[in-house]
């Protein structure tokens, strides 16, 4: 079940119907899992290392941000708005 929301989701993001790896479906993905590990760390507070992932993850995500809005700025717009990463 969870495995098909998730591609439903995803489809939006993929620039064609195999696309699993374009900055656009690894920000999608990314953004999932930040939210997934930011939930449980407001539980588990001392789970430093989840912590330490949580921020690469963050990091990671913000480098392929960084990449769309060089390369291909209205994608990387597309991606912000349909994400709400900006307020």
């Amino acid at each position: 079940m969870a495995e098909n929301t998730q591609t439903a989701e995803l489809a939006e993001f993929q620039l064609h119907e195999n696309d699993t790896g374009s900055a656009d479906v690894q920000v999608a993905l990314l953004t999932r899992r930040i939210a997934q590990l930011t939930e449980h760390l407001k539980t588990h507070a001392k789970d430093h290392s989840s912590r330490r992932g949580l921020l690469k993850m963050v990091a990671q995500r913000r480098s392929l941000l960084d990449y769309l809005d060089r390369s291909n700025n209205e994608r990387y717009k597309k991606v912000i708005e349909k994400l709400k990463l900006r307020h």
